[in-house]
């Protein structure tokens, strides 16, 4: 008589297995998509992705039906880690210096948005992400960080998240072109004395 327990047993184990396969194949997917739109301004396929990938077509379309789901999938990952890395941040180093190397990654992150511009607009123009709603993700991840420098001492209190999120994307857009990386560094630096607290 089979051993009706082992396979049961199996019979349980086998949808958690199918489930870590296919977050392990969307994480593909969402990493070759990232790479993809980064590499230039040629638009991106879904073949190419999925190639990418090394994951068949049908794959991807069971994961992202189209294309603007692909690319909302992408968008709220990279904001939910940048938004992430505040916490890990703070772990590692000081507030002040935290708060830098945040500017940093989300001068990446909006780098990266500006690559995939046409692909957002579409999924802007649907209404199922907005600006404003990352905004307050942002000026949320930016509280943690100053919170901690306040409690410190070493970052002013009278700083408004929402300010700080608001400069760095005009200085970003006003950096924009060739050759503006290190204009936009000087820039963030700037922006670092003007939060410190007086005399640190």
């Amino acid at each position: 008589m089979p051993d009706q327990s082992r396979s049961q047993g199996q019979s349980r184990g086998q949808p958690k297995r199918l489930r870590v396969d296919a977050e392990r194949n969307r994480a593909r997917l969402l990493d070759a998509a990232r790479a993809a739109f980064a590499s230039g301004p040629a638009p991106v396929t879904m073949e190419q992705v999925a190639r990418a990938a090394d994951v068949g077509i049908g794959t991807l379309y069971r994961h992202f039906p189209t294309r603007e789901a692909l690319v909302e999938a992408l968008y709220r990952k990279e904001l939910a880690d940048l938004c992430a890395s505040a916490g890990g941040l703070l772990a590692a180093l000081p507030p002040e210096r935290a708060l830098r190397a945040w500017m940093d990654r989300f001068a990446d992150y909006v780098r990266a948005k500006r690559e995939m511009a046409d692909a957002l607009r579409a999924v802007f123009a649907a209404g199922s992400v907005t600006v404003s709603h990352a905004r307050e993700q942002l000026t949320a991840a930016v509280q943690t960080i100053l919170d901690a420098g306040i409690a410190a001492g070493t970052l002013r209190d009278d700083v408004r998240a929402e300010d700080i999120v608001a400069t760095i994307v005009g200085m970003f857009t006003a950096t924009s072109l060739a050759g503006g990386h290190e204009q936009l560094e000087r820039m963030l630096d700037l922006l670092m004395d003007a939060v410190r607290r007086p005399g640190r």
